[in-house]
């Protein structure tokens, strides 16, 4: 997760620490103020305070985002020796190169520049742009999660209030539907499976969805009903190719994570033209699983009413995968495709 944070906060840090090094300075060097506003004076000590800003953002948008970010410890651990490395660059170049160059004053003694003294000497300085990035990466992603956190309760709530009104007496639901379905068994055995097929589809909602994982057989045999009763829907009229590929009897993802994608095939798509079929493929390999959609867009539809359904879809990847998914969407040309790919829990 790469924390959201405001450039200017990067700004105002540093100039807070630029005044702090300056009264520092002043404090334990005892230096009057004639010295402290000289123009060699503030050249130096800017160019060191920008050369530790320089080094503070690399750290902290780089090396902490690929290695901290994943948990990569060692390798972060290993990537400061190449950061101190760069400080001691940043900042050659800046006092014994630029401001030599304007006023032929070097900041470092000549035995003192050469170089094993100097990146030795630079890699102490350096220490507080690798500190200061590593302390304001953590707390910022922890402010991210815990933001993340929230809002995910929140929805949550919101899905568990929105729940509660659509569950007016659920067993009683379930008994009518058993009871028209001990009527019909003997009539009409197409009817009858159809209203199994219902209550099935209706019970998974109403005791499955509010869960943070689900069966993964489950999900699936959900989209199957879900499927099948848009079937009868549709009568003869629905050209979809849905398949599955590979294993599911084991493994559990994000509940109600799939759904999303078959229903908005459903809700968007044109079904009804056997030159534009639609397409729904479920695919398990080497403990992931891939889901993709394939489906022309009816006209007047417009993909921008999803976005709300689709962005809760990604916090939610966010907090259960991190950066361990792939979800993209494209419309071009009337066209709407999707595809996920997430790992599966044993």
């Amino acid at each position: 997760m790469k924390p959201k944070i405001p450039f200017y906060y990067h700004i105002l840090l540093f100039l807070g620490l630029s005044i702090t090094f300056y009264l520092w300075d002043i404090a334990v060097n005892n230096k009057g103020l004639k010295f402290v506003f000289s123009s060699l004076y503030f050249m130096f000590n800017t160019s060191f305070v920008l050369s530790i800003f320089v080094v503070y953002l690399l750290n902290f948008y780089i090396f902490c985002y690929w290695f901290l970010n994943k948990k990569k410890i060692v390798l972060y651990v290993l990537s400061i020796p190449v950061s101190l490395l760069i400080f001691a660059g940043v900042r050659y170049f800046f006092q014994e190169i630029v401001i030599f160059e304007i006023t032929g004053i070097h900041n470092y003694a000549e035995k003192s520049r050469e170089v094993a003294y100097y990146i030795q000497d630079n890699f102490f300085f350096g220490l507080p742009s690798i500190a200061l990035s590593v302390m304001s990466y953590l707390f910022w992603q922890f402010q991210e999660s815990y933001k993340q956190n929230q809002e995910l309760l929140l929805e949550n709530k919101k899905a568990e209030f929105q729940m509660l009104k659509a569950q007016v007496s659920p067993h009683f639901l379930f008994n009518t539907l058993n009871s028209f379905y001990s009527q019909l068994i003997l009539k009409d055995d197409e009817m009858a499976s159809d209203v199994l097929v219902l209550s099935d589809l209706l019970r998974y909602v109403i005791t499955e969805t509010d869960k943070d994982e689900a069966i993964l057989s489950k999900e699936i045999q959900f989209i199957q009903n879900y499927i099948h009763l848009q079937k009868k829907r549709f009568e003869d009229q629905l050209y979809l190719d849905f398949s599955i590929e590979g294993n599911y009897d084991d493994g559990k993802i994000l509940s109600s994570a799939l759904i999303h994608f078959v229903e908005n095939v459903f809700k968007h798509g044109k079904l009804n033209d056997p030159e534009k079929m639609a397409k729904i493929l479920i695919r398990i390999k080497d403990d992931f699983l891939e889901i993709s959609t394939f489906n022309h867009v009816v006209e007047g539809e417009h993909y921008s009413s999803t976005g709300i359904g689709f962005d809760n879809l990604t916090k939610r990847l966010q907090y259960t995968y991190k950066e361990k998914f792939v979800l993209e969407k494209t419309a071009e040309n009337n066209i709407f495709k999707t595809y996920l790919k997430i790992p599966l829990k044993k």
